[in-house]
């Protein structure tokens, strides 16, 4: 061996195994140190062979080399060899130290030919060198499925054949032939770099015990252990499903509404022009109207008040059932003790109803008044006898001051409803003006921002001062009912709502008002099967393009009516709330099964309710925690399918499970046999413990009796006393006696004997 060093151990590693197993692969993530990518793996090839001349060749080769290994220094040479069964090793097999036999966990054949070609042909031209059975690409266990793995196995089809769960080797199938070999078994990964360093490790504490018996002399080889037992190999956990974001149409919704004026409600004149626009949304944008728009409600309130109760009440039930004619169907199904309930709860809420639309009621005057602000001159208060669908009865004019231009409220008008200006009509310091005298504080703080930065136009930094609106809209409609012009029955309750808003961010809604359905003029419309708490998570997302927090344990009735409004956005949001509170909760509740069994009894609804997204994660969440869903009671709701499903993707799988509670095994089986070593060892060390002369501590007989070992001088005076009693004739004679005291480990080592003379006078 080339570079040998007087102190440093030299053990030859030879790779055999049959074509395509990962011998080259395996040996060059050794060698050369090399992790490597998917994309490599599947698009580069690396030759047979892996030259031996590496080591002259490239320094950092031989290097990497070197290695330490229970205090021996050792140079690992590896040894590639041609995978085809007829080709002549026997120059690759001299004189080598430890064989790997390899083999793919994709391929059963070439495990098998390990027992059947490779091992008698190692046995005869090796027959005392160690051997151990290592399994390559451990990782295609569970990257068989792998959807960027199947996507490389697509394009190279022809030269790669997408494994099958069915050619997957165990580890207990290649543990068992290793067992029948009396060999040791490890699995590897050049993928996930798992027991690249283990193999070689334990392949060269395998040599050197097999060197040591040979050469019993050399004490750098006596604290070499025995190859140590592989921990099994965890695949990771598939990656949590995200929730697939469905982009927001908010703001293309509300300039459709600006475009379309569906049922507005409020003209505002500048000069000799008036803008059409929506109540609501000029309250919740500006202070102005805010306040110049609730006075007028709370006037026209106490105008209605005034009417007779007879009237309000033929008003009402004129308002509730609509003007059609009697062949005109409804969108949404009715029910007839349903309407006799809507009518009687109509009667006892008349005293709501704020102008009649009945003809034979008398009609109430205009209201106007002047106003005290300087950029509004008056409002009006106007009826419209003929109307057509899709507009409002009543409708609200405002005279603004000569302070505020056409193309000024025009500009402000565009932003309050799409978010963004237009820069070639941009009057920066007459909008800031505009702004501040309507209390509209973003499009202040936006103009008065680009006034001072200098800053060109950016639709997505516009819109970030658009953003406070959306939630105004839902704190002034959804909490409070505020310029309300339809009111929904549902199963619990009722609820107010605007129709414009709702025409505009809902097509079934734009339908059921736009077209010649009875619901396009009523003003109570009945919502069978949808109850308070779906309905009001709803208008929150219509008003806001945001809902709050979603009981997962109701999601499903809210699920329900998302798709049945066509609204997947909804769905969507409502998906991303559930799995965040079903998170939160597994955070909380930790190994509690509570979220098991919401997961459980989720899982078959959301499917038909097209919430996959959620569907998804319950998938996810469940294979996850499968010994908890055996015990959960709620299994029994899910299909045959789903379970087999369930069992078939596990985490971890059981085949690791098996390995796992074997590895455990074998450690506390090794634990107990080095705890009873010691025990014998101590008991060992207990029994040859040398002349008690030395030592006056105490030791226990295997009688269990205690037993003081002495002192010389101890041991003298009981000896002198002992020959008084046996000779008391011997008077004043003299008794020499010569105790050898011999110490314990010093006998054989060369050591004097110590001798005292004790004289016993009578």
């Amino acid at each position: 061996m080339d570079n040998e060093q007087p102190h440093q151990e030299l053990v030859k590693c030879v790779v055999v195994g049959d074509t395509a197993v990962g011998k080259t692969r395996l040996i060059c993530a050794r060698a050369c140190n090399k992790h490597v990518s998917l994309a490599q793996l599947m698009t580069t090839h690396v030759p047979t062979v892996w030259a031996i001349d590496q080591y002259r060749i490239y320094k950092d080769v031989l290097e990497r080399s070197w290695e330490v290994v229970d205090g021996v220094n050792v140079s690992l040479r590896l040894w590639d060899t041609f995978g085809d069964h007829e080709k002549d090793r026997r120059f690759a097999y001299g004189r080598s130290d430890v064989v790997l036999l390899c083999f793919s966990v994709t391929n059963p054949i070439s495990l098998r030919n390990c027992g059947a070609m490779w091992y008698p042909e190692i046995r005869r031209f090796c027959p005392n060198t160690p051997i151990l059975l290592v399994g390559c690409k451990n990782d295609l266990r569970y990257m068989y499925r792998d959807e960027t793995y199947l996507s490389y196995c697509k394009d190279r089809s022809p030269f790669i054949r997408t494994p099958r769960k069915s050619d997957l080797v165990m580890p207990d199938q290649g543990r068992a032939l290793a067992a029948e070999f009396g060999i040791y078994y490890y699995e590897t990964s050049v993928f996930t770099y798992y027991g690249i360093n283990e193999v070689f490790e334990n392949a060269i504490r395998a040599a050197l015990i097999a060197r040591r018996q040979q050469r019993f002399w050399m004490t750098n080889l006596k604290r070499v252990q025995r190859p140590f037992l592989q921990a099994p190999f965890r695949p990771p956990r598939p990656l949590e499903p995200d929730v697939v974001p469905v982009n927001s149409s908010y703001l293309e919704n509300t300039a459709t509404l600006l475009r379309q004026q569906y049922f507005s409600d409020m003209v505002i004149i500048c000069g000799a022009k008036g803008f059409p626009v929506h109540r609501f949304m000029m309250a919740a944008a500006c202070e102005a109207f805010n306040r110049l728009l609730a006075s007028d409600c709370a006037r026209g309130a106490e105008l209605a008040r005034s009417s007779s109760e007879s009237s309000m009440v033929s008003s009402m039930g004129e308002a509730t059932t609509g003007d059609f004619n009697e062949d005109t169907e409804y969108l949404i199904r009715q029910d007839q003790a349903k309407q006799m309930r809507v009518w009687d709860q109509i009667k006892r809420r008349s005293s709501c109803q704020i102008l009649p639309l009945s003809d034979s009621c008398k009609k109430p005057p205009d209201l106007y008044r002047e106003v005290n602000h300087p950029a509004i001159n008056s409002i009006r208060v106007v009826k419209c006898d003929k109307i057509q669908h899709a507009t409002s009865q009543t409708q609200t004019i405002v005279t603004m001051s000569k302070l505020i231009s056409q193309a000024v409220m025009q500009e402000v008008i565009n932003f309050i409803y799409t978010g963004t200006l237009d820069s070639a009509a941009f009057k920066q310091q007459e909008i800031r003006q505009a702004a501040e005298l309507l209390g509209f504080h973003e499009l202040t703080k936006l103009s008065q921002f680009i006034l001072d930065q200098h800053l060109l136009f950016d639709k997505v930094f516009m819109q970030q001062f658009h953003t406070p609106l959306p939630q105004r809209l839902r704190e002034m409609y959804v909490e409070r009912s505020l310029f309300a012009d339809v009111t929904f029955d549902l199963d619990d309750g009722i609820h107010l709502a605007h129709r414009a808003i709702l025409m505009a961010r809902c097509d079934p809604m734009k339908a059921m008002f736009q077209g010649h359905f009875r619901e396009s003029t009523s003003r109570m419309i009945s919502f069978p099967g949808v109850k308070m708490y779906a309905f009001h998570i709803l208008l929150c997302y219509i008003y806001s393009d945001k809902i709050p927090v979603v009981e997962p344990t109701r999601c499903l009735e809210l699920l329900e009516l998302a798709n049945r409004l066509c609204m997947n956005r909804l769905v969507n949001l409502v998906e991303a709330r559930v799995i965040d509170q079903l998170q939160h909760q597994d955070r909380l509740c930790g190994e509690d099964d509570e979220v098991v069994e919401i997961v459980l009894a989720l899982l078959e609804p959301v499917k038909l309710h097209n919430a996959h997204n959620l569907a998804d994660w319950c998938v996810w969440r469940l294979c996850g925690a499968y010994d908890r869903v055996c015990r959960a009671r709620a299994l029994r709701h899910i299909g045959p399918a789903s379970r087999d499903y369930l069992c078939e993707n596990r985490w971890p799988p059981v085949w690791y499970v098996k390995e796992y509670d074997y590895y455990q095994k074998c450690v506390s089986e090794q634990l107990k046999a080095q705890k009873d070593i010691r025990l014998t060892g101590s008991v060992q060390a207990s029994q040859h413990t040398g002349c008690l002369c030395f030592t006056g501590k105490v030791r226990r007989e295997s009688d269990g009796r205690l037993r003081t070992r002495r002192a010389p001088y101890a041991v003298a005076r009981r000896l002198r006393r002992r020959t008084r009693r046996s000779d008391p004739s011997r008077a004043g004679g003299e008794t020499s006696i010569i105790i050898i005291i011999i110490p314990r480990g010093i006998l054989g080592a060369g050591a004097g004997m110590i001798s005292e003379r004790v004289k016993i006078n009578r």
